[in-house]
């Protein structure tokens, strides 16, 4: 399959300007298509990997990759379909610039990819340039018609918000002349700026001049919920954000009827590895195959394989309830969701450490548990109510790891 091929198989078309043209464009040589990202967080997420698998399937179809960090249209915020957002401070865009270029880096290597700040050419337009040279080739009437610009026209929009889109446009432009990018990629509530930078490069470089535009489809999961949430909250590429264990069991858990077009979207397995997963699906769901499959592959193209081997070598042991072994690290990820309590690093009796914890109620309570063989500490069981539980024995003294029962875990963190 060629590219547009591809992308229809995997359901990551929603509009192309001109599929045969951009076909022969590519087949002549080398051409560049990008991507625009605003820096307005530190980290990207997944919302923004979206149209980056896009970037990247051309680049490995043989095309040149170009990020944009928006330097100087992060200073300004793309319209959104409810608010404005809030202006960022100089020194706030250099340091999300920082963070999300050294990510975008990570995922599309060196070899055909051109990384660039729109700051570079839009940061030194006049106002008078940008009325002269821009403004009068952009109409009123058709900028108003655009969906974002629309849809805010009841509740107001700003001046700043509704140029935009020229700004958006002669960042097409200046990478169609500076890096022979012909195609812009965006989702699917972009492709009004997309023709908006169409249309410029053609006022200033004549109709003949080769400019293409690609929207992605509106990644939704089978309940119409919007892909990328995890309970409220987003799931970030940068680890220290969200962890690769939890990056991979976001994956791990997707539900049988989504995981197929993730994997389409998500992966670069050919159609045969991916209706060999779906037909496990089929034959074997509790196995969870496809997931797991799922998330090997996105999880090694986020963070690499070294992140993939620690998140199943702590799911096993989280699975088998072997978590002596883990570091203070993976404890952490792993648990740090679950009831904590504050200790000291000096040693406690089981009894005084499970009611002061608050995992029992009562010293009663507790020392039911520890004769009933119900309590362990850092993975091994505790029956004899004189054990003295010391901080220091694991974890590099930062935590002890209790579990009450088959399910109930606590997490004691040393101060």
């Amino acid at each position: 399959m060629n590219f547009i091929e591809d992308l229809k198989w995997r359901g990551a078309l929603n509009q192309i300007t001109d599929e045969k043209g951009l076909l022969d464009a590519m087949a002549s040589g080398k051409i560049g298509a990008y991507v625009g990202t605003d820096p307005t967080a530190d980290s990207l997420h997944l919302g923004h990997l979206i149209p980056f698998m896009v970037l990247k399937r051309f680049q490995n179809a043989g095309g040149k990759a170009v990020i944009i960090i928006g330097g100087a249209t992060g200073a300004i915020g793309d319209p959104r379909p409810t608010t404005e957002r809030q202006l960022l401070t100089q020194e706030q865009l250099v340091e999300n610039e920082k963070g999300i270029t050294a990510q975008v880096t990570k995922l599309f290597g060196d070899n055909d990819t051109r990384i660039v700040n729109n700051n570079d050419w839009l940061g030194k337009l006049t106002l008078t340039d940008f009325l002269r040279d821009y403004g009068k080739l952009f109409s009123i009437n058709v900028m108003l018609k655009k969906d974002v610009v629309a849809s805010r026209l009841e509740t107001g929009i700003s001046f700043t918000e509704f140029t935009y889109q020229v700004l958006q446009g002669i960042d097409f432009h200046e990478l169609w002349r500076r890096e022979d990018v012909k195609l812009q990629i965006g989702g699917s509530d972009q492709w009004g700026n997309i023709t908006s930078g169409i249309d410029l490069i053609h006022s200033l470089e004549g109709n003949a001049a080769k400019a293409f535009g690609l929207t992605i489809p509106l990644m939704t999961d089978s309940t119409g919920k919007k892909f990328g949430k995890s309970e409220g909250n987003a799931i970030w590429l940068d680890p220290e954000k969200t962890s690769p264990y939890t990056f991979y069991q976001f994956w791990l858990n997707q539900n049988d009827a989504d995981v197929v077009k993730y994997l389409k979207y998500f992966t670069f397995l050919n159609s045969e590895e991916i209706d060999a997963l779906a037909k496990a699906i089929d034959t074997n769901p509790g196995a969870r195959e496809a997931q797991r499959r799922l998330a090997q592959e996105v999880t090694k193209f986020v963070h690499g394989q070294a992140a993939v081997d620690d998140a199943e070598q702590l799911s096993k042991a989280l699975f088998s309830g072997d978590v002596a072994t883990l570091s203070a690290a993976q404890i952490a990820d792993a648990f740090g969701g679950v009831p904590s309590f504050d200790i000291t690093a000096e040693s406690k009796n089981i009894i005084d450490f499970l009611v002061d914890g608050g995992v029992d109620q009562s010293k009663r309570q507790a020392r039911e548990d520890v004769n009933n063989g119900a309590i362990t500490i850092n993975g091994e069981k505790v029956t004899d109510v004189a054990t003295e539980i010391s901080p220091s024995a694991h974890y590099d003294g930062k935590f002890v790891l209790v579990r009450r029962g088959k399910k109930r875990y606590f997490l004691g963190k040393v101060q």
